[in-house]
């Protein structure tokens, strides 16, 4: 339980405010009252408390009064009502004007500490999250990359060295990782801004087609070619053009890219006579263009035609300090676009979040998060609404077609992942076992397997298995 919090109790009753600073103050709260509503309304607005535990009848001032102000003055505040007089219409009529939650008199020790045990929970989380928030709102808008590690500050800061010159870069990394969004930051941070940043996904094209696509066509060079059509070199013209998965090319287009980058200038398929082009390229590819080059499938005269500069953009999960501050934008993203009130996770949730391996990195995170949205029905996110691979549920992994191992190394890589979660599933397994043979008595589990009762109950709150008292 998070213990320490200031308290203001606004109660007509000295019995009841007496009780109340009895039993928060033995959880470790600091507890003050007041015995009316307005003394209490300048108490409040004029302390550093956390929660108001307030009562709905008073004979000078009414409960609802006094939130409403405490709703204007103080709207930092966590209003808990605490009422003799509770109904469905006035709670509902407290929470509509801001009150957290409703506790009925009498209550039990229990119901109040667990009442503001919530109050404080949802505090933390909401500053949380919009500590986060505000992170984001930080961030360069021209960048458009979301993160504080390490690993993204290197890239932001070779983004911002490279970006002025014009000079064409090869970005590494695996699928999903963003590259072209740095391929725009590149852009956005150089004097070709204001001209076209056109991006094409090389491998979503057929062979046939790249090449009329890239270099344009004249009217009847070939079947289907009614009229003449540019290719992406020229509208790019002036701007950055961004060319992914350059990889896939076949070799021949190879050369003529090759030709195309040499010489500045483009000759439509079919077409008689080369147009000049101003065009800054920035290429991408999730394959070792080297290894390939020694393989004999990539030329090596584009190879280093293409890789002036280099720039590799780490996976998702070697820079999991991000994790936190991506999975809010693309959650709070997506519940704008789907006008839903959704607007963080619960701790437990996030834990997974980070966790987590994503082998489809940043993509794979966006697209989790929009689905998320699409399914949830509360304001945070829980544990049991994360699919099961990342809760913990099952044993799944998706390596994705763009994924699959491509060295040996890489292939080591991937068992070590599954050795790690079919373990963690099998650690998970072994504590739940431990604690229903002895009826979830943590204590009794501990001895029952052989273990200190703090190791134990350190790896409850590692796989987020709690006691059905605490949760």
């Amino acid at each position: 339980m998070t213990t320490g919090a200031k308290i203001l109790v606004i109660d007509d009753e000295r019995p009841v405010c007496i009780s109340c600073k009895r039993i928060l103050e033995e959880e470790g709260h600091k507890v003050d009252y007041q015995m009316s509503g307005q003394e209490g309304v300048k108490a409040a607005v004029a302390g550093d408390y956390e929660i108001v535990l307030l009562d709905l009848r008073m004979p000078d001032m009414g409960g609802l009064d006094v939130l409403e102000v405490l709703r204007r003055e103080r709207p930092d505040l966590t209003v808990v009502i605490i009422t003799g007089y509770a109904t469905i219409q006035t709670s509902i009529e407290a929470i509509k004007k801001g009150a957290f939650d409703y506790v009925p008199k009498p209550f039990t020790p229990e119901e109040l500490a667990l009442a503001v045990s919530k109050a404080l929970e949802d505090r933390r989380l909401r500053a949380e999250n919009e500590y986060l928030r505000r992170q984001l709102s930080e961030m360069r808008q021209g960048a458009r990359i979301i993160g504080r590690s390490k690993a993204i500050e290197d890239v932001e800061r070779q983004i911002l060295k490279i970006a002025p010159t014009d000079f064409t870069v090869m970005v590494y990394g695996e699928s999903g990782t963003g590259k072209e969004l740095v391929a725009q930051a590149i852009h956005e941070n150089s004097a070709r801004r204001e001209r076209p940043f056109v991006a094409v996904d090389l491998s979503a094209l057929t062979p046939t087609l790249i090449e009329s696509e890239l270099f344009g066509h004249a009217k009847g060079a070939f079947t289907g070619a009614t009229a003449s059509k540019p290719g992406y070199f020229s509208l790019a013209h002036g701007g950055t053009l961004f060319l992914d998965e350059v990889s896939n090319i076949s070799y021949e287009l190879q050369g003529k890219l090759l030709r195309v980058l040499e010489s500045r200038s483009v000759q439509p398929v079919g077409g008689q006579t080369a147009r000049e082009v101003d065009v800054r390229v920035v290429a991408a590819t999730n394959k070792a263009l080297d290894a390939m080059v020694e393989g004999g499938t990539f030329r090596e005269d584009l190879y280093y035609r293409l890789n002036v500069i280099p720039l590799t953009l780490p996976p998702l999960r070697e820079r999991t300090d991000d994790i936190p501050m991506l999975a809010m934008h693309f959650l709070a993203k997506a519940a704008e676009e789907a006008h839903k009130a959704t607007r963080g996770f619960t701790t437990e949730a996030m834990a997974k979040l980070v966790s987590y391996g994503w082998p489809g990195n940043v993509r794979q995170l966006k697209n989790v998060c929009e689905r998320l949205v699409a399914t949830a029905e509360a304001e945070l996110v829980g544990v049991e609404q994360l699919p099961a691979e990342i809760s913990g549920g099952t044993i799944s992994v998706d390596l994705g077609s763009d994924a699959v191992p491509q060295t040996a190394d890489e292939l080591k890589e991937v068992k070590r992942k599954l050795k790690d979660m079919v373990y963690a599933q099998v650690e998970k397994d072994f504590l739940i076992d431990a604690l229903n043979r002895t009826g979830w008595n943590v204590t009794k589990a501990a001895e029952l397997v052989g273990m200190l009762r703090p190791n134990f109950h350190a790896l409850m709150r590692k796989y987020g298995v709690k006691t059905r008292e605490e949760g």
